[in-house]
């Protein structure tokens, strides 16, 4: 008898564990966010023979000068926004 109450248990624990360790998905940011004119965006940028990806912030202005879309960009490389 103690058996089948160890097993109803552990059946009850296991059928509610993968609910538990489920977590919610992560709503992509569309773009970078708003900031003023002179505020600098913070992106990883890829050298060539690099290991270490340098991160450099500057304006959109000075991002779009280099042929970058910050708001394209923003979701895989934004690190930060300095306001």
């Amino acid at each position: 008898m103690a058996h089948w109450k160890l097993i109803a248990a552990l059946s009850v624990i296991a059928a509610a564990s993968p609910l538990s360790a489920t977590q919610p998905e992560e709503v992509p940011m569309l773009g970078a966010p708003a900031a003023g004119p002179d505020a600098r965006y913070c992106m990883r940028v890829e050298l060539t023979g690099n290991v270490v990806e340098p991160v450099r912030c500057w304006t959109r202005e000075k991002w779009a000068e280099q042929g970058i879309d910050v708001d394209k960009e923003w979701a895989r490389e934004g690190v930060r926004v300095i306001a």
